[in-house]
């Protein structure tokens, strides 16, 4: 596992160096560069509107050196120890953990694939003969490449209508390749989704074959449901309430009101052009049932969202891939520098003890009462708003990393006072073994038990803690696809279940993963139920 997990590492450095020298969006690699250049102090302003990412570079330097430590460490006949060999055989034993850590990684691997999974960018695009890849291009590319006029031609084309429009064509030269998602996370907005109503024999409006209580109107465009021609309430199957009309240039031009089915003649009014029979004879689409965001789910040709959109319009299968990706990115980065720092100042505490032990002990009193959620607003008031808009996943997890590392350094200092009044600590320094080989070479594979067991835990506090202040408002900018931000907007629609439904089943989903995890790691690396005296 460690090996592969180096591989890894020196594969994804490799690629992301060689995407950020030839220009090429790759796929979750590019993640330190992007990063680099959103932030303005991770970079370098160069002549000519040139950005030099050095913060993308040195990271992935840091991932290269890891991977090929990795790979010489293994070459030159590093293994594990029986007793964590027999450790690894009890976890995989356990198949409900073992299972549940397939399961994570897979959802990893699926989340690596990034833009070319959900998104909104063409992979591929064949026009006029000419090859063409959005997705992998820095470069916005705009619509006039692709034939269009006018307004359209001068912005960036919407890939979903450029494919539509060359399947309309029927000719088979021009095509395009989207993701499978074709939504992007976030900023991909849906303007309206309608759906197609029955009318009875006896005039009523049908739904799956019961009477439709709603909004139904008729449209001028099925690809632009939000340009109604007519809008009608309906209430058991028949228009009851008010109507209204508007014409092609989205202007309000008829109103009238009904009661169960019959049109109340006097309230009747028009301000139309021509006459008021043409305008109704007018002909559009048949009547439909015009869903605003958040909208419920739909399925079949056209707008097809699975699990429904938000209040925003995003696709809701999109945003919890968003926000699947947020909680792996923020884990890959705050889970390794929480436990370097807790581990090594836990060490040493334990190791040295005396003016150090006792000074790093009142700086956690301190820390420890100072009230997270208090810090979290000051920041999130304070920072700048350009700032907190580039770096807010950042500025989250240096907090988190403010608070989380103490309880990892008390059991690190605990373990590192047992374990150094052991005899083979005594035996290093007799030889003459240096003091961080001491420490890292002895006693920290002694307490690797105490670290393996809370890793999986540490994620899921970390899940939870972005989940939580992302409800509270005080989390991660708009940009970002977080469960947190859509559990809120859940429980603010509640007309719309879909919505708090989808949020609570993937993070209940994802933390019961994680538990199980744990569990089974910490019953595999248990001294007391593994531990046998002859």
């Amino acid at each position: 596992m460690l090996r592969l997990i180096g591989r890894i590492f020196l594969l994804g450095a490799l690629l992301g160096m060689l995407g950020e020298l030839f220009s090429i969006e790759l796929p979750t690699v590019r993640f330190p560069f992007s990063t680099s250049r959103e932030i303005g102090f991770l970079h370098t302003d160069l002549t000519g509107g040139e950005v030099f990412p050095w913060f993308g570079w040195l990271l992935s330097l840091l991932f290269l050196s890891v991977g090929i430590f990795s790979e010489v460490s293994f070459l030159r006949g590093f293994s594990f120890t029986p007793i964590t060999l027999r450790r690894i055989e009890r976890f995989r034993s356990i198949k409900r953990g073992y299972y549940s850590l397939v399961l994570i990684l897979a959802l990893a691997g699926v989340a690596s694939l990034d833009h070319l999974l959900v998104g909104n960018e063409a992979i591929l695009v064949k026009y006029d003969d000419n090859w063409h890849w959005p997705a992998f291009s820095r470069e916005v590319e705009k619509g006039e490449v692709f034939g269009l006029q006018g307004d359209d031609g001068q912005s960036p084309p919407d890939y979903r209508a450029l494919q539509r429009m060359f399947e309309a064509r029927q000719d088979g030269g021009d095509w395009a390749l989207l993701p499978l998602l074709p939504y992007a996370p976030t900023g991909d907005t849906i303007t309206a989704v309608s759906t197609p109503l029955k009318i009875s024999s006896g005039g009523e409006a049908l739904v799956n074959g019961f009477p439709f209580s709603g909004l139904a109107a008729k449209v001028y465009d099925l690809e632009q449901p939000e340009r109604m021609h007519l809008r009608y309430r309906f209430r058991e199957g028949l228009k009851d309430g008010p109507a209204d009309g508007w014409d092609e240039k989205r202007n309000r031009v008829y109103g009238a009101l009904f009661e169960k089915g019959e049109l109340v003649k006097e309230s009747v009014s028009w301000n139309g052009e021509g006459e008021l029979t043409a305008y109704l004879a007018k002909q559009s689409s048949e009547l439909r049932q015009v869903h605003f965001p958040p909208s419920p789910p739909t399925f079949g040709k056209g707008q097809t969202h699975l699990l429904g959109t938000t209040s925003k319009g995003y696709d809701v299968l999109a945003y919890l891939f968003g926000g699947l990706q947020v909680n792996f990115k923020a884990a890959l980065v705050y889970i390794p520098l929480v436990y370097l720092l807790g581990i090594s100042i836990g060490l040493l505490m334990g190791f040295f003890g005396g003016a150090f032990d006792l000074l790093v002990q009142r700086l956690i009193e301190i820390l420890s009462n100072i009230p997270f959620l208090f810090v979290v607003m000051i920041a999130s008031t304070s920072i700048p708003e350009g700032l907190k808009e580039s770096a807010g996943l950042w500025i989250i997890i240096g907090i988190l990393l403010l608070f989380g590392w103490m309880g990892m350094t008390y059991l690190m200092r605990t373990a590192a006072l047992k374990e150094k009044a052991r005899d083979y600590i005594a035996a290093s320094r007799v030889i003459g073994a240096s003091t961080p080989r001491i420490l890292f070479r002895h006693l920290l594979p002694n307490s690797v038990a105490i670290i393996v067991t809370l890793v999986p835990f540490s994620i899921s506090s970390l899940v939870l803690a972005l989940t939580s202040l992302d409800y509270l408002g005080f989390g991660l900018p708009a940009k970002y696809a977080t469960w947190g931000q859509l559990l809120r907007d859940g429980l603010d629609n509640l007309s719309s279940p879909w919505l708090v439904t989808s949020a609570f089943l993937v993070l209940v989903g994802l933390l019961i993963l994680i538990t199980f995890v744990g569990e089974a790691v910490r019953e595999a690396f248990d001294p007391k139920k593994f531990s046998y005296y002859r």
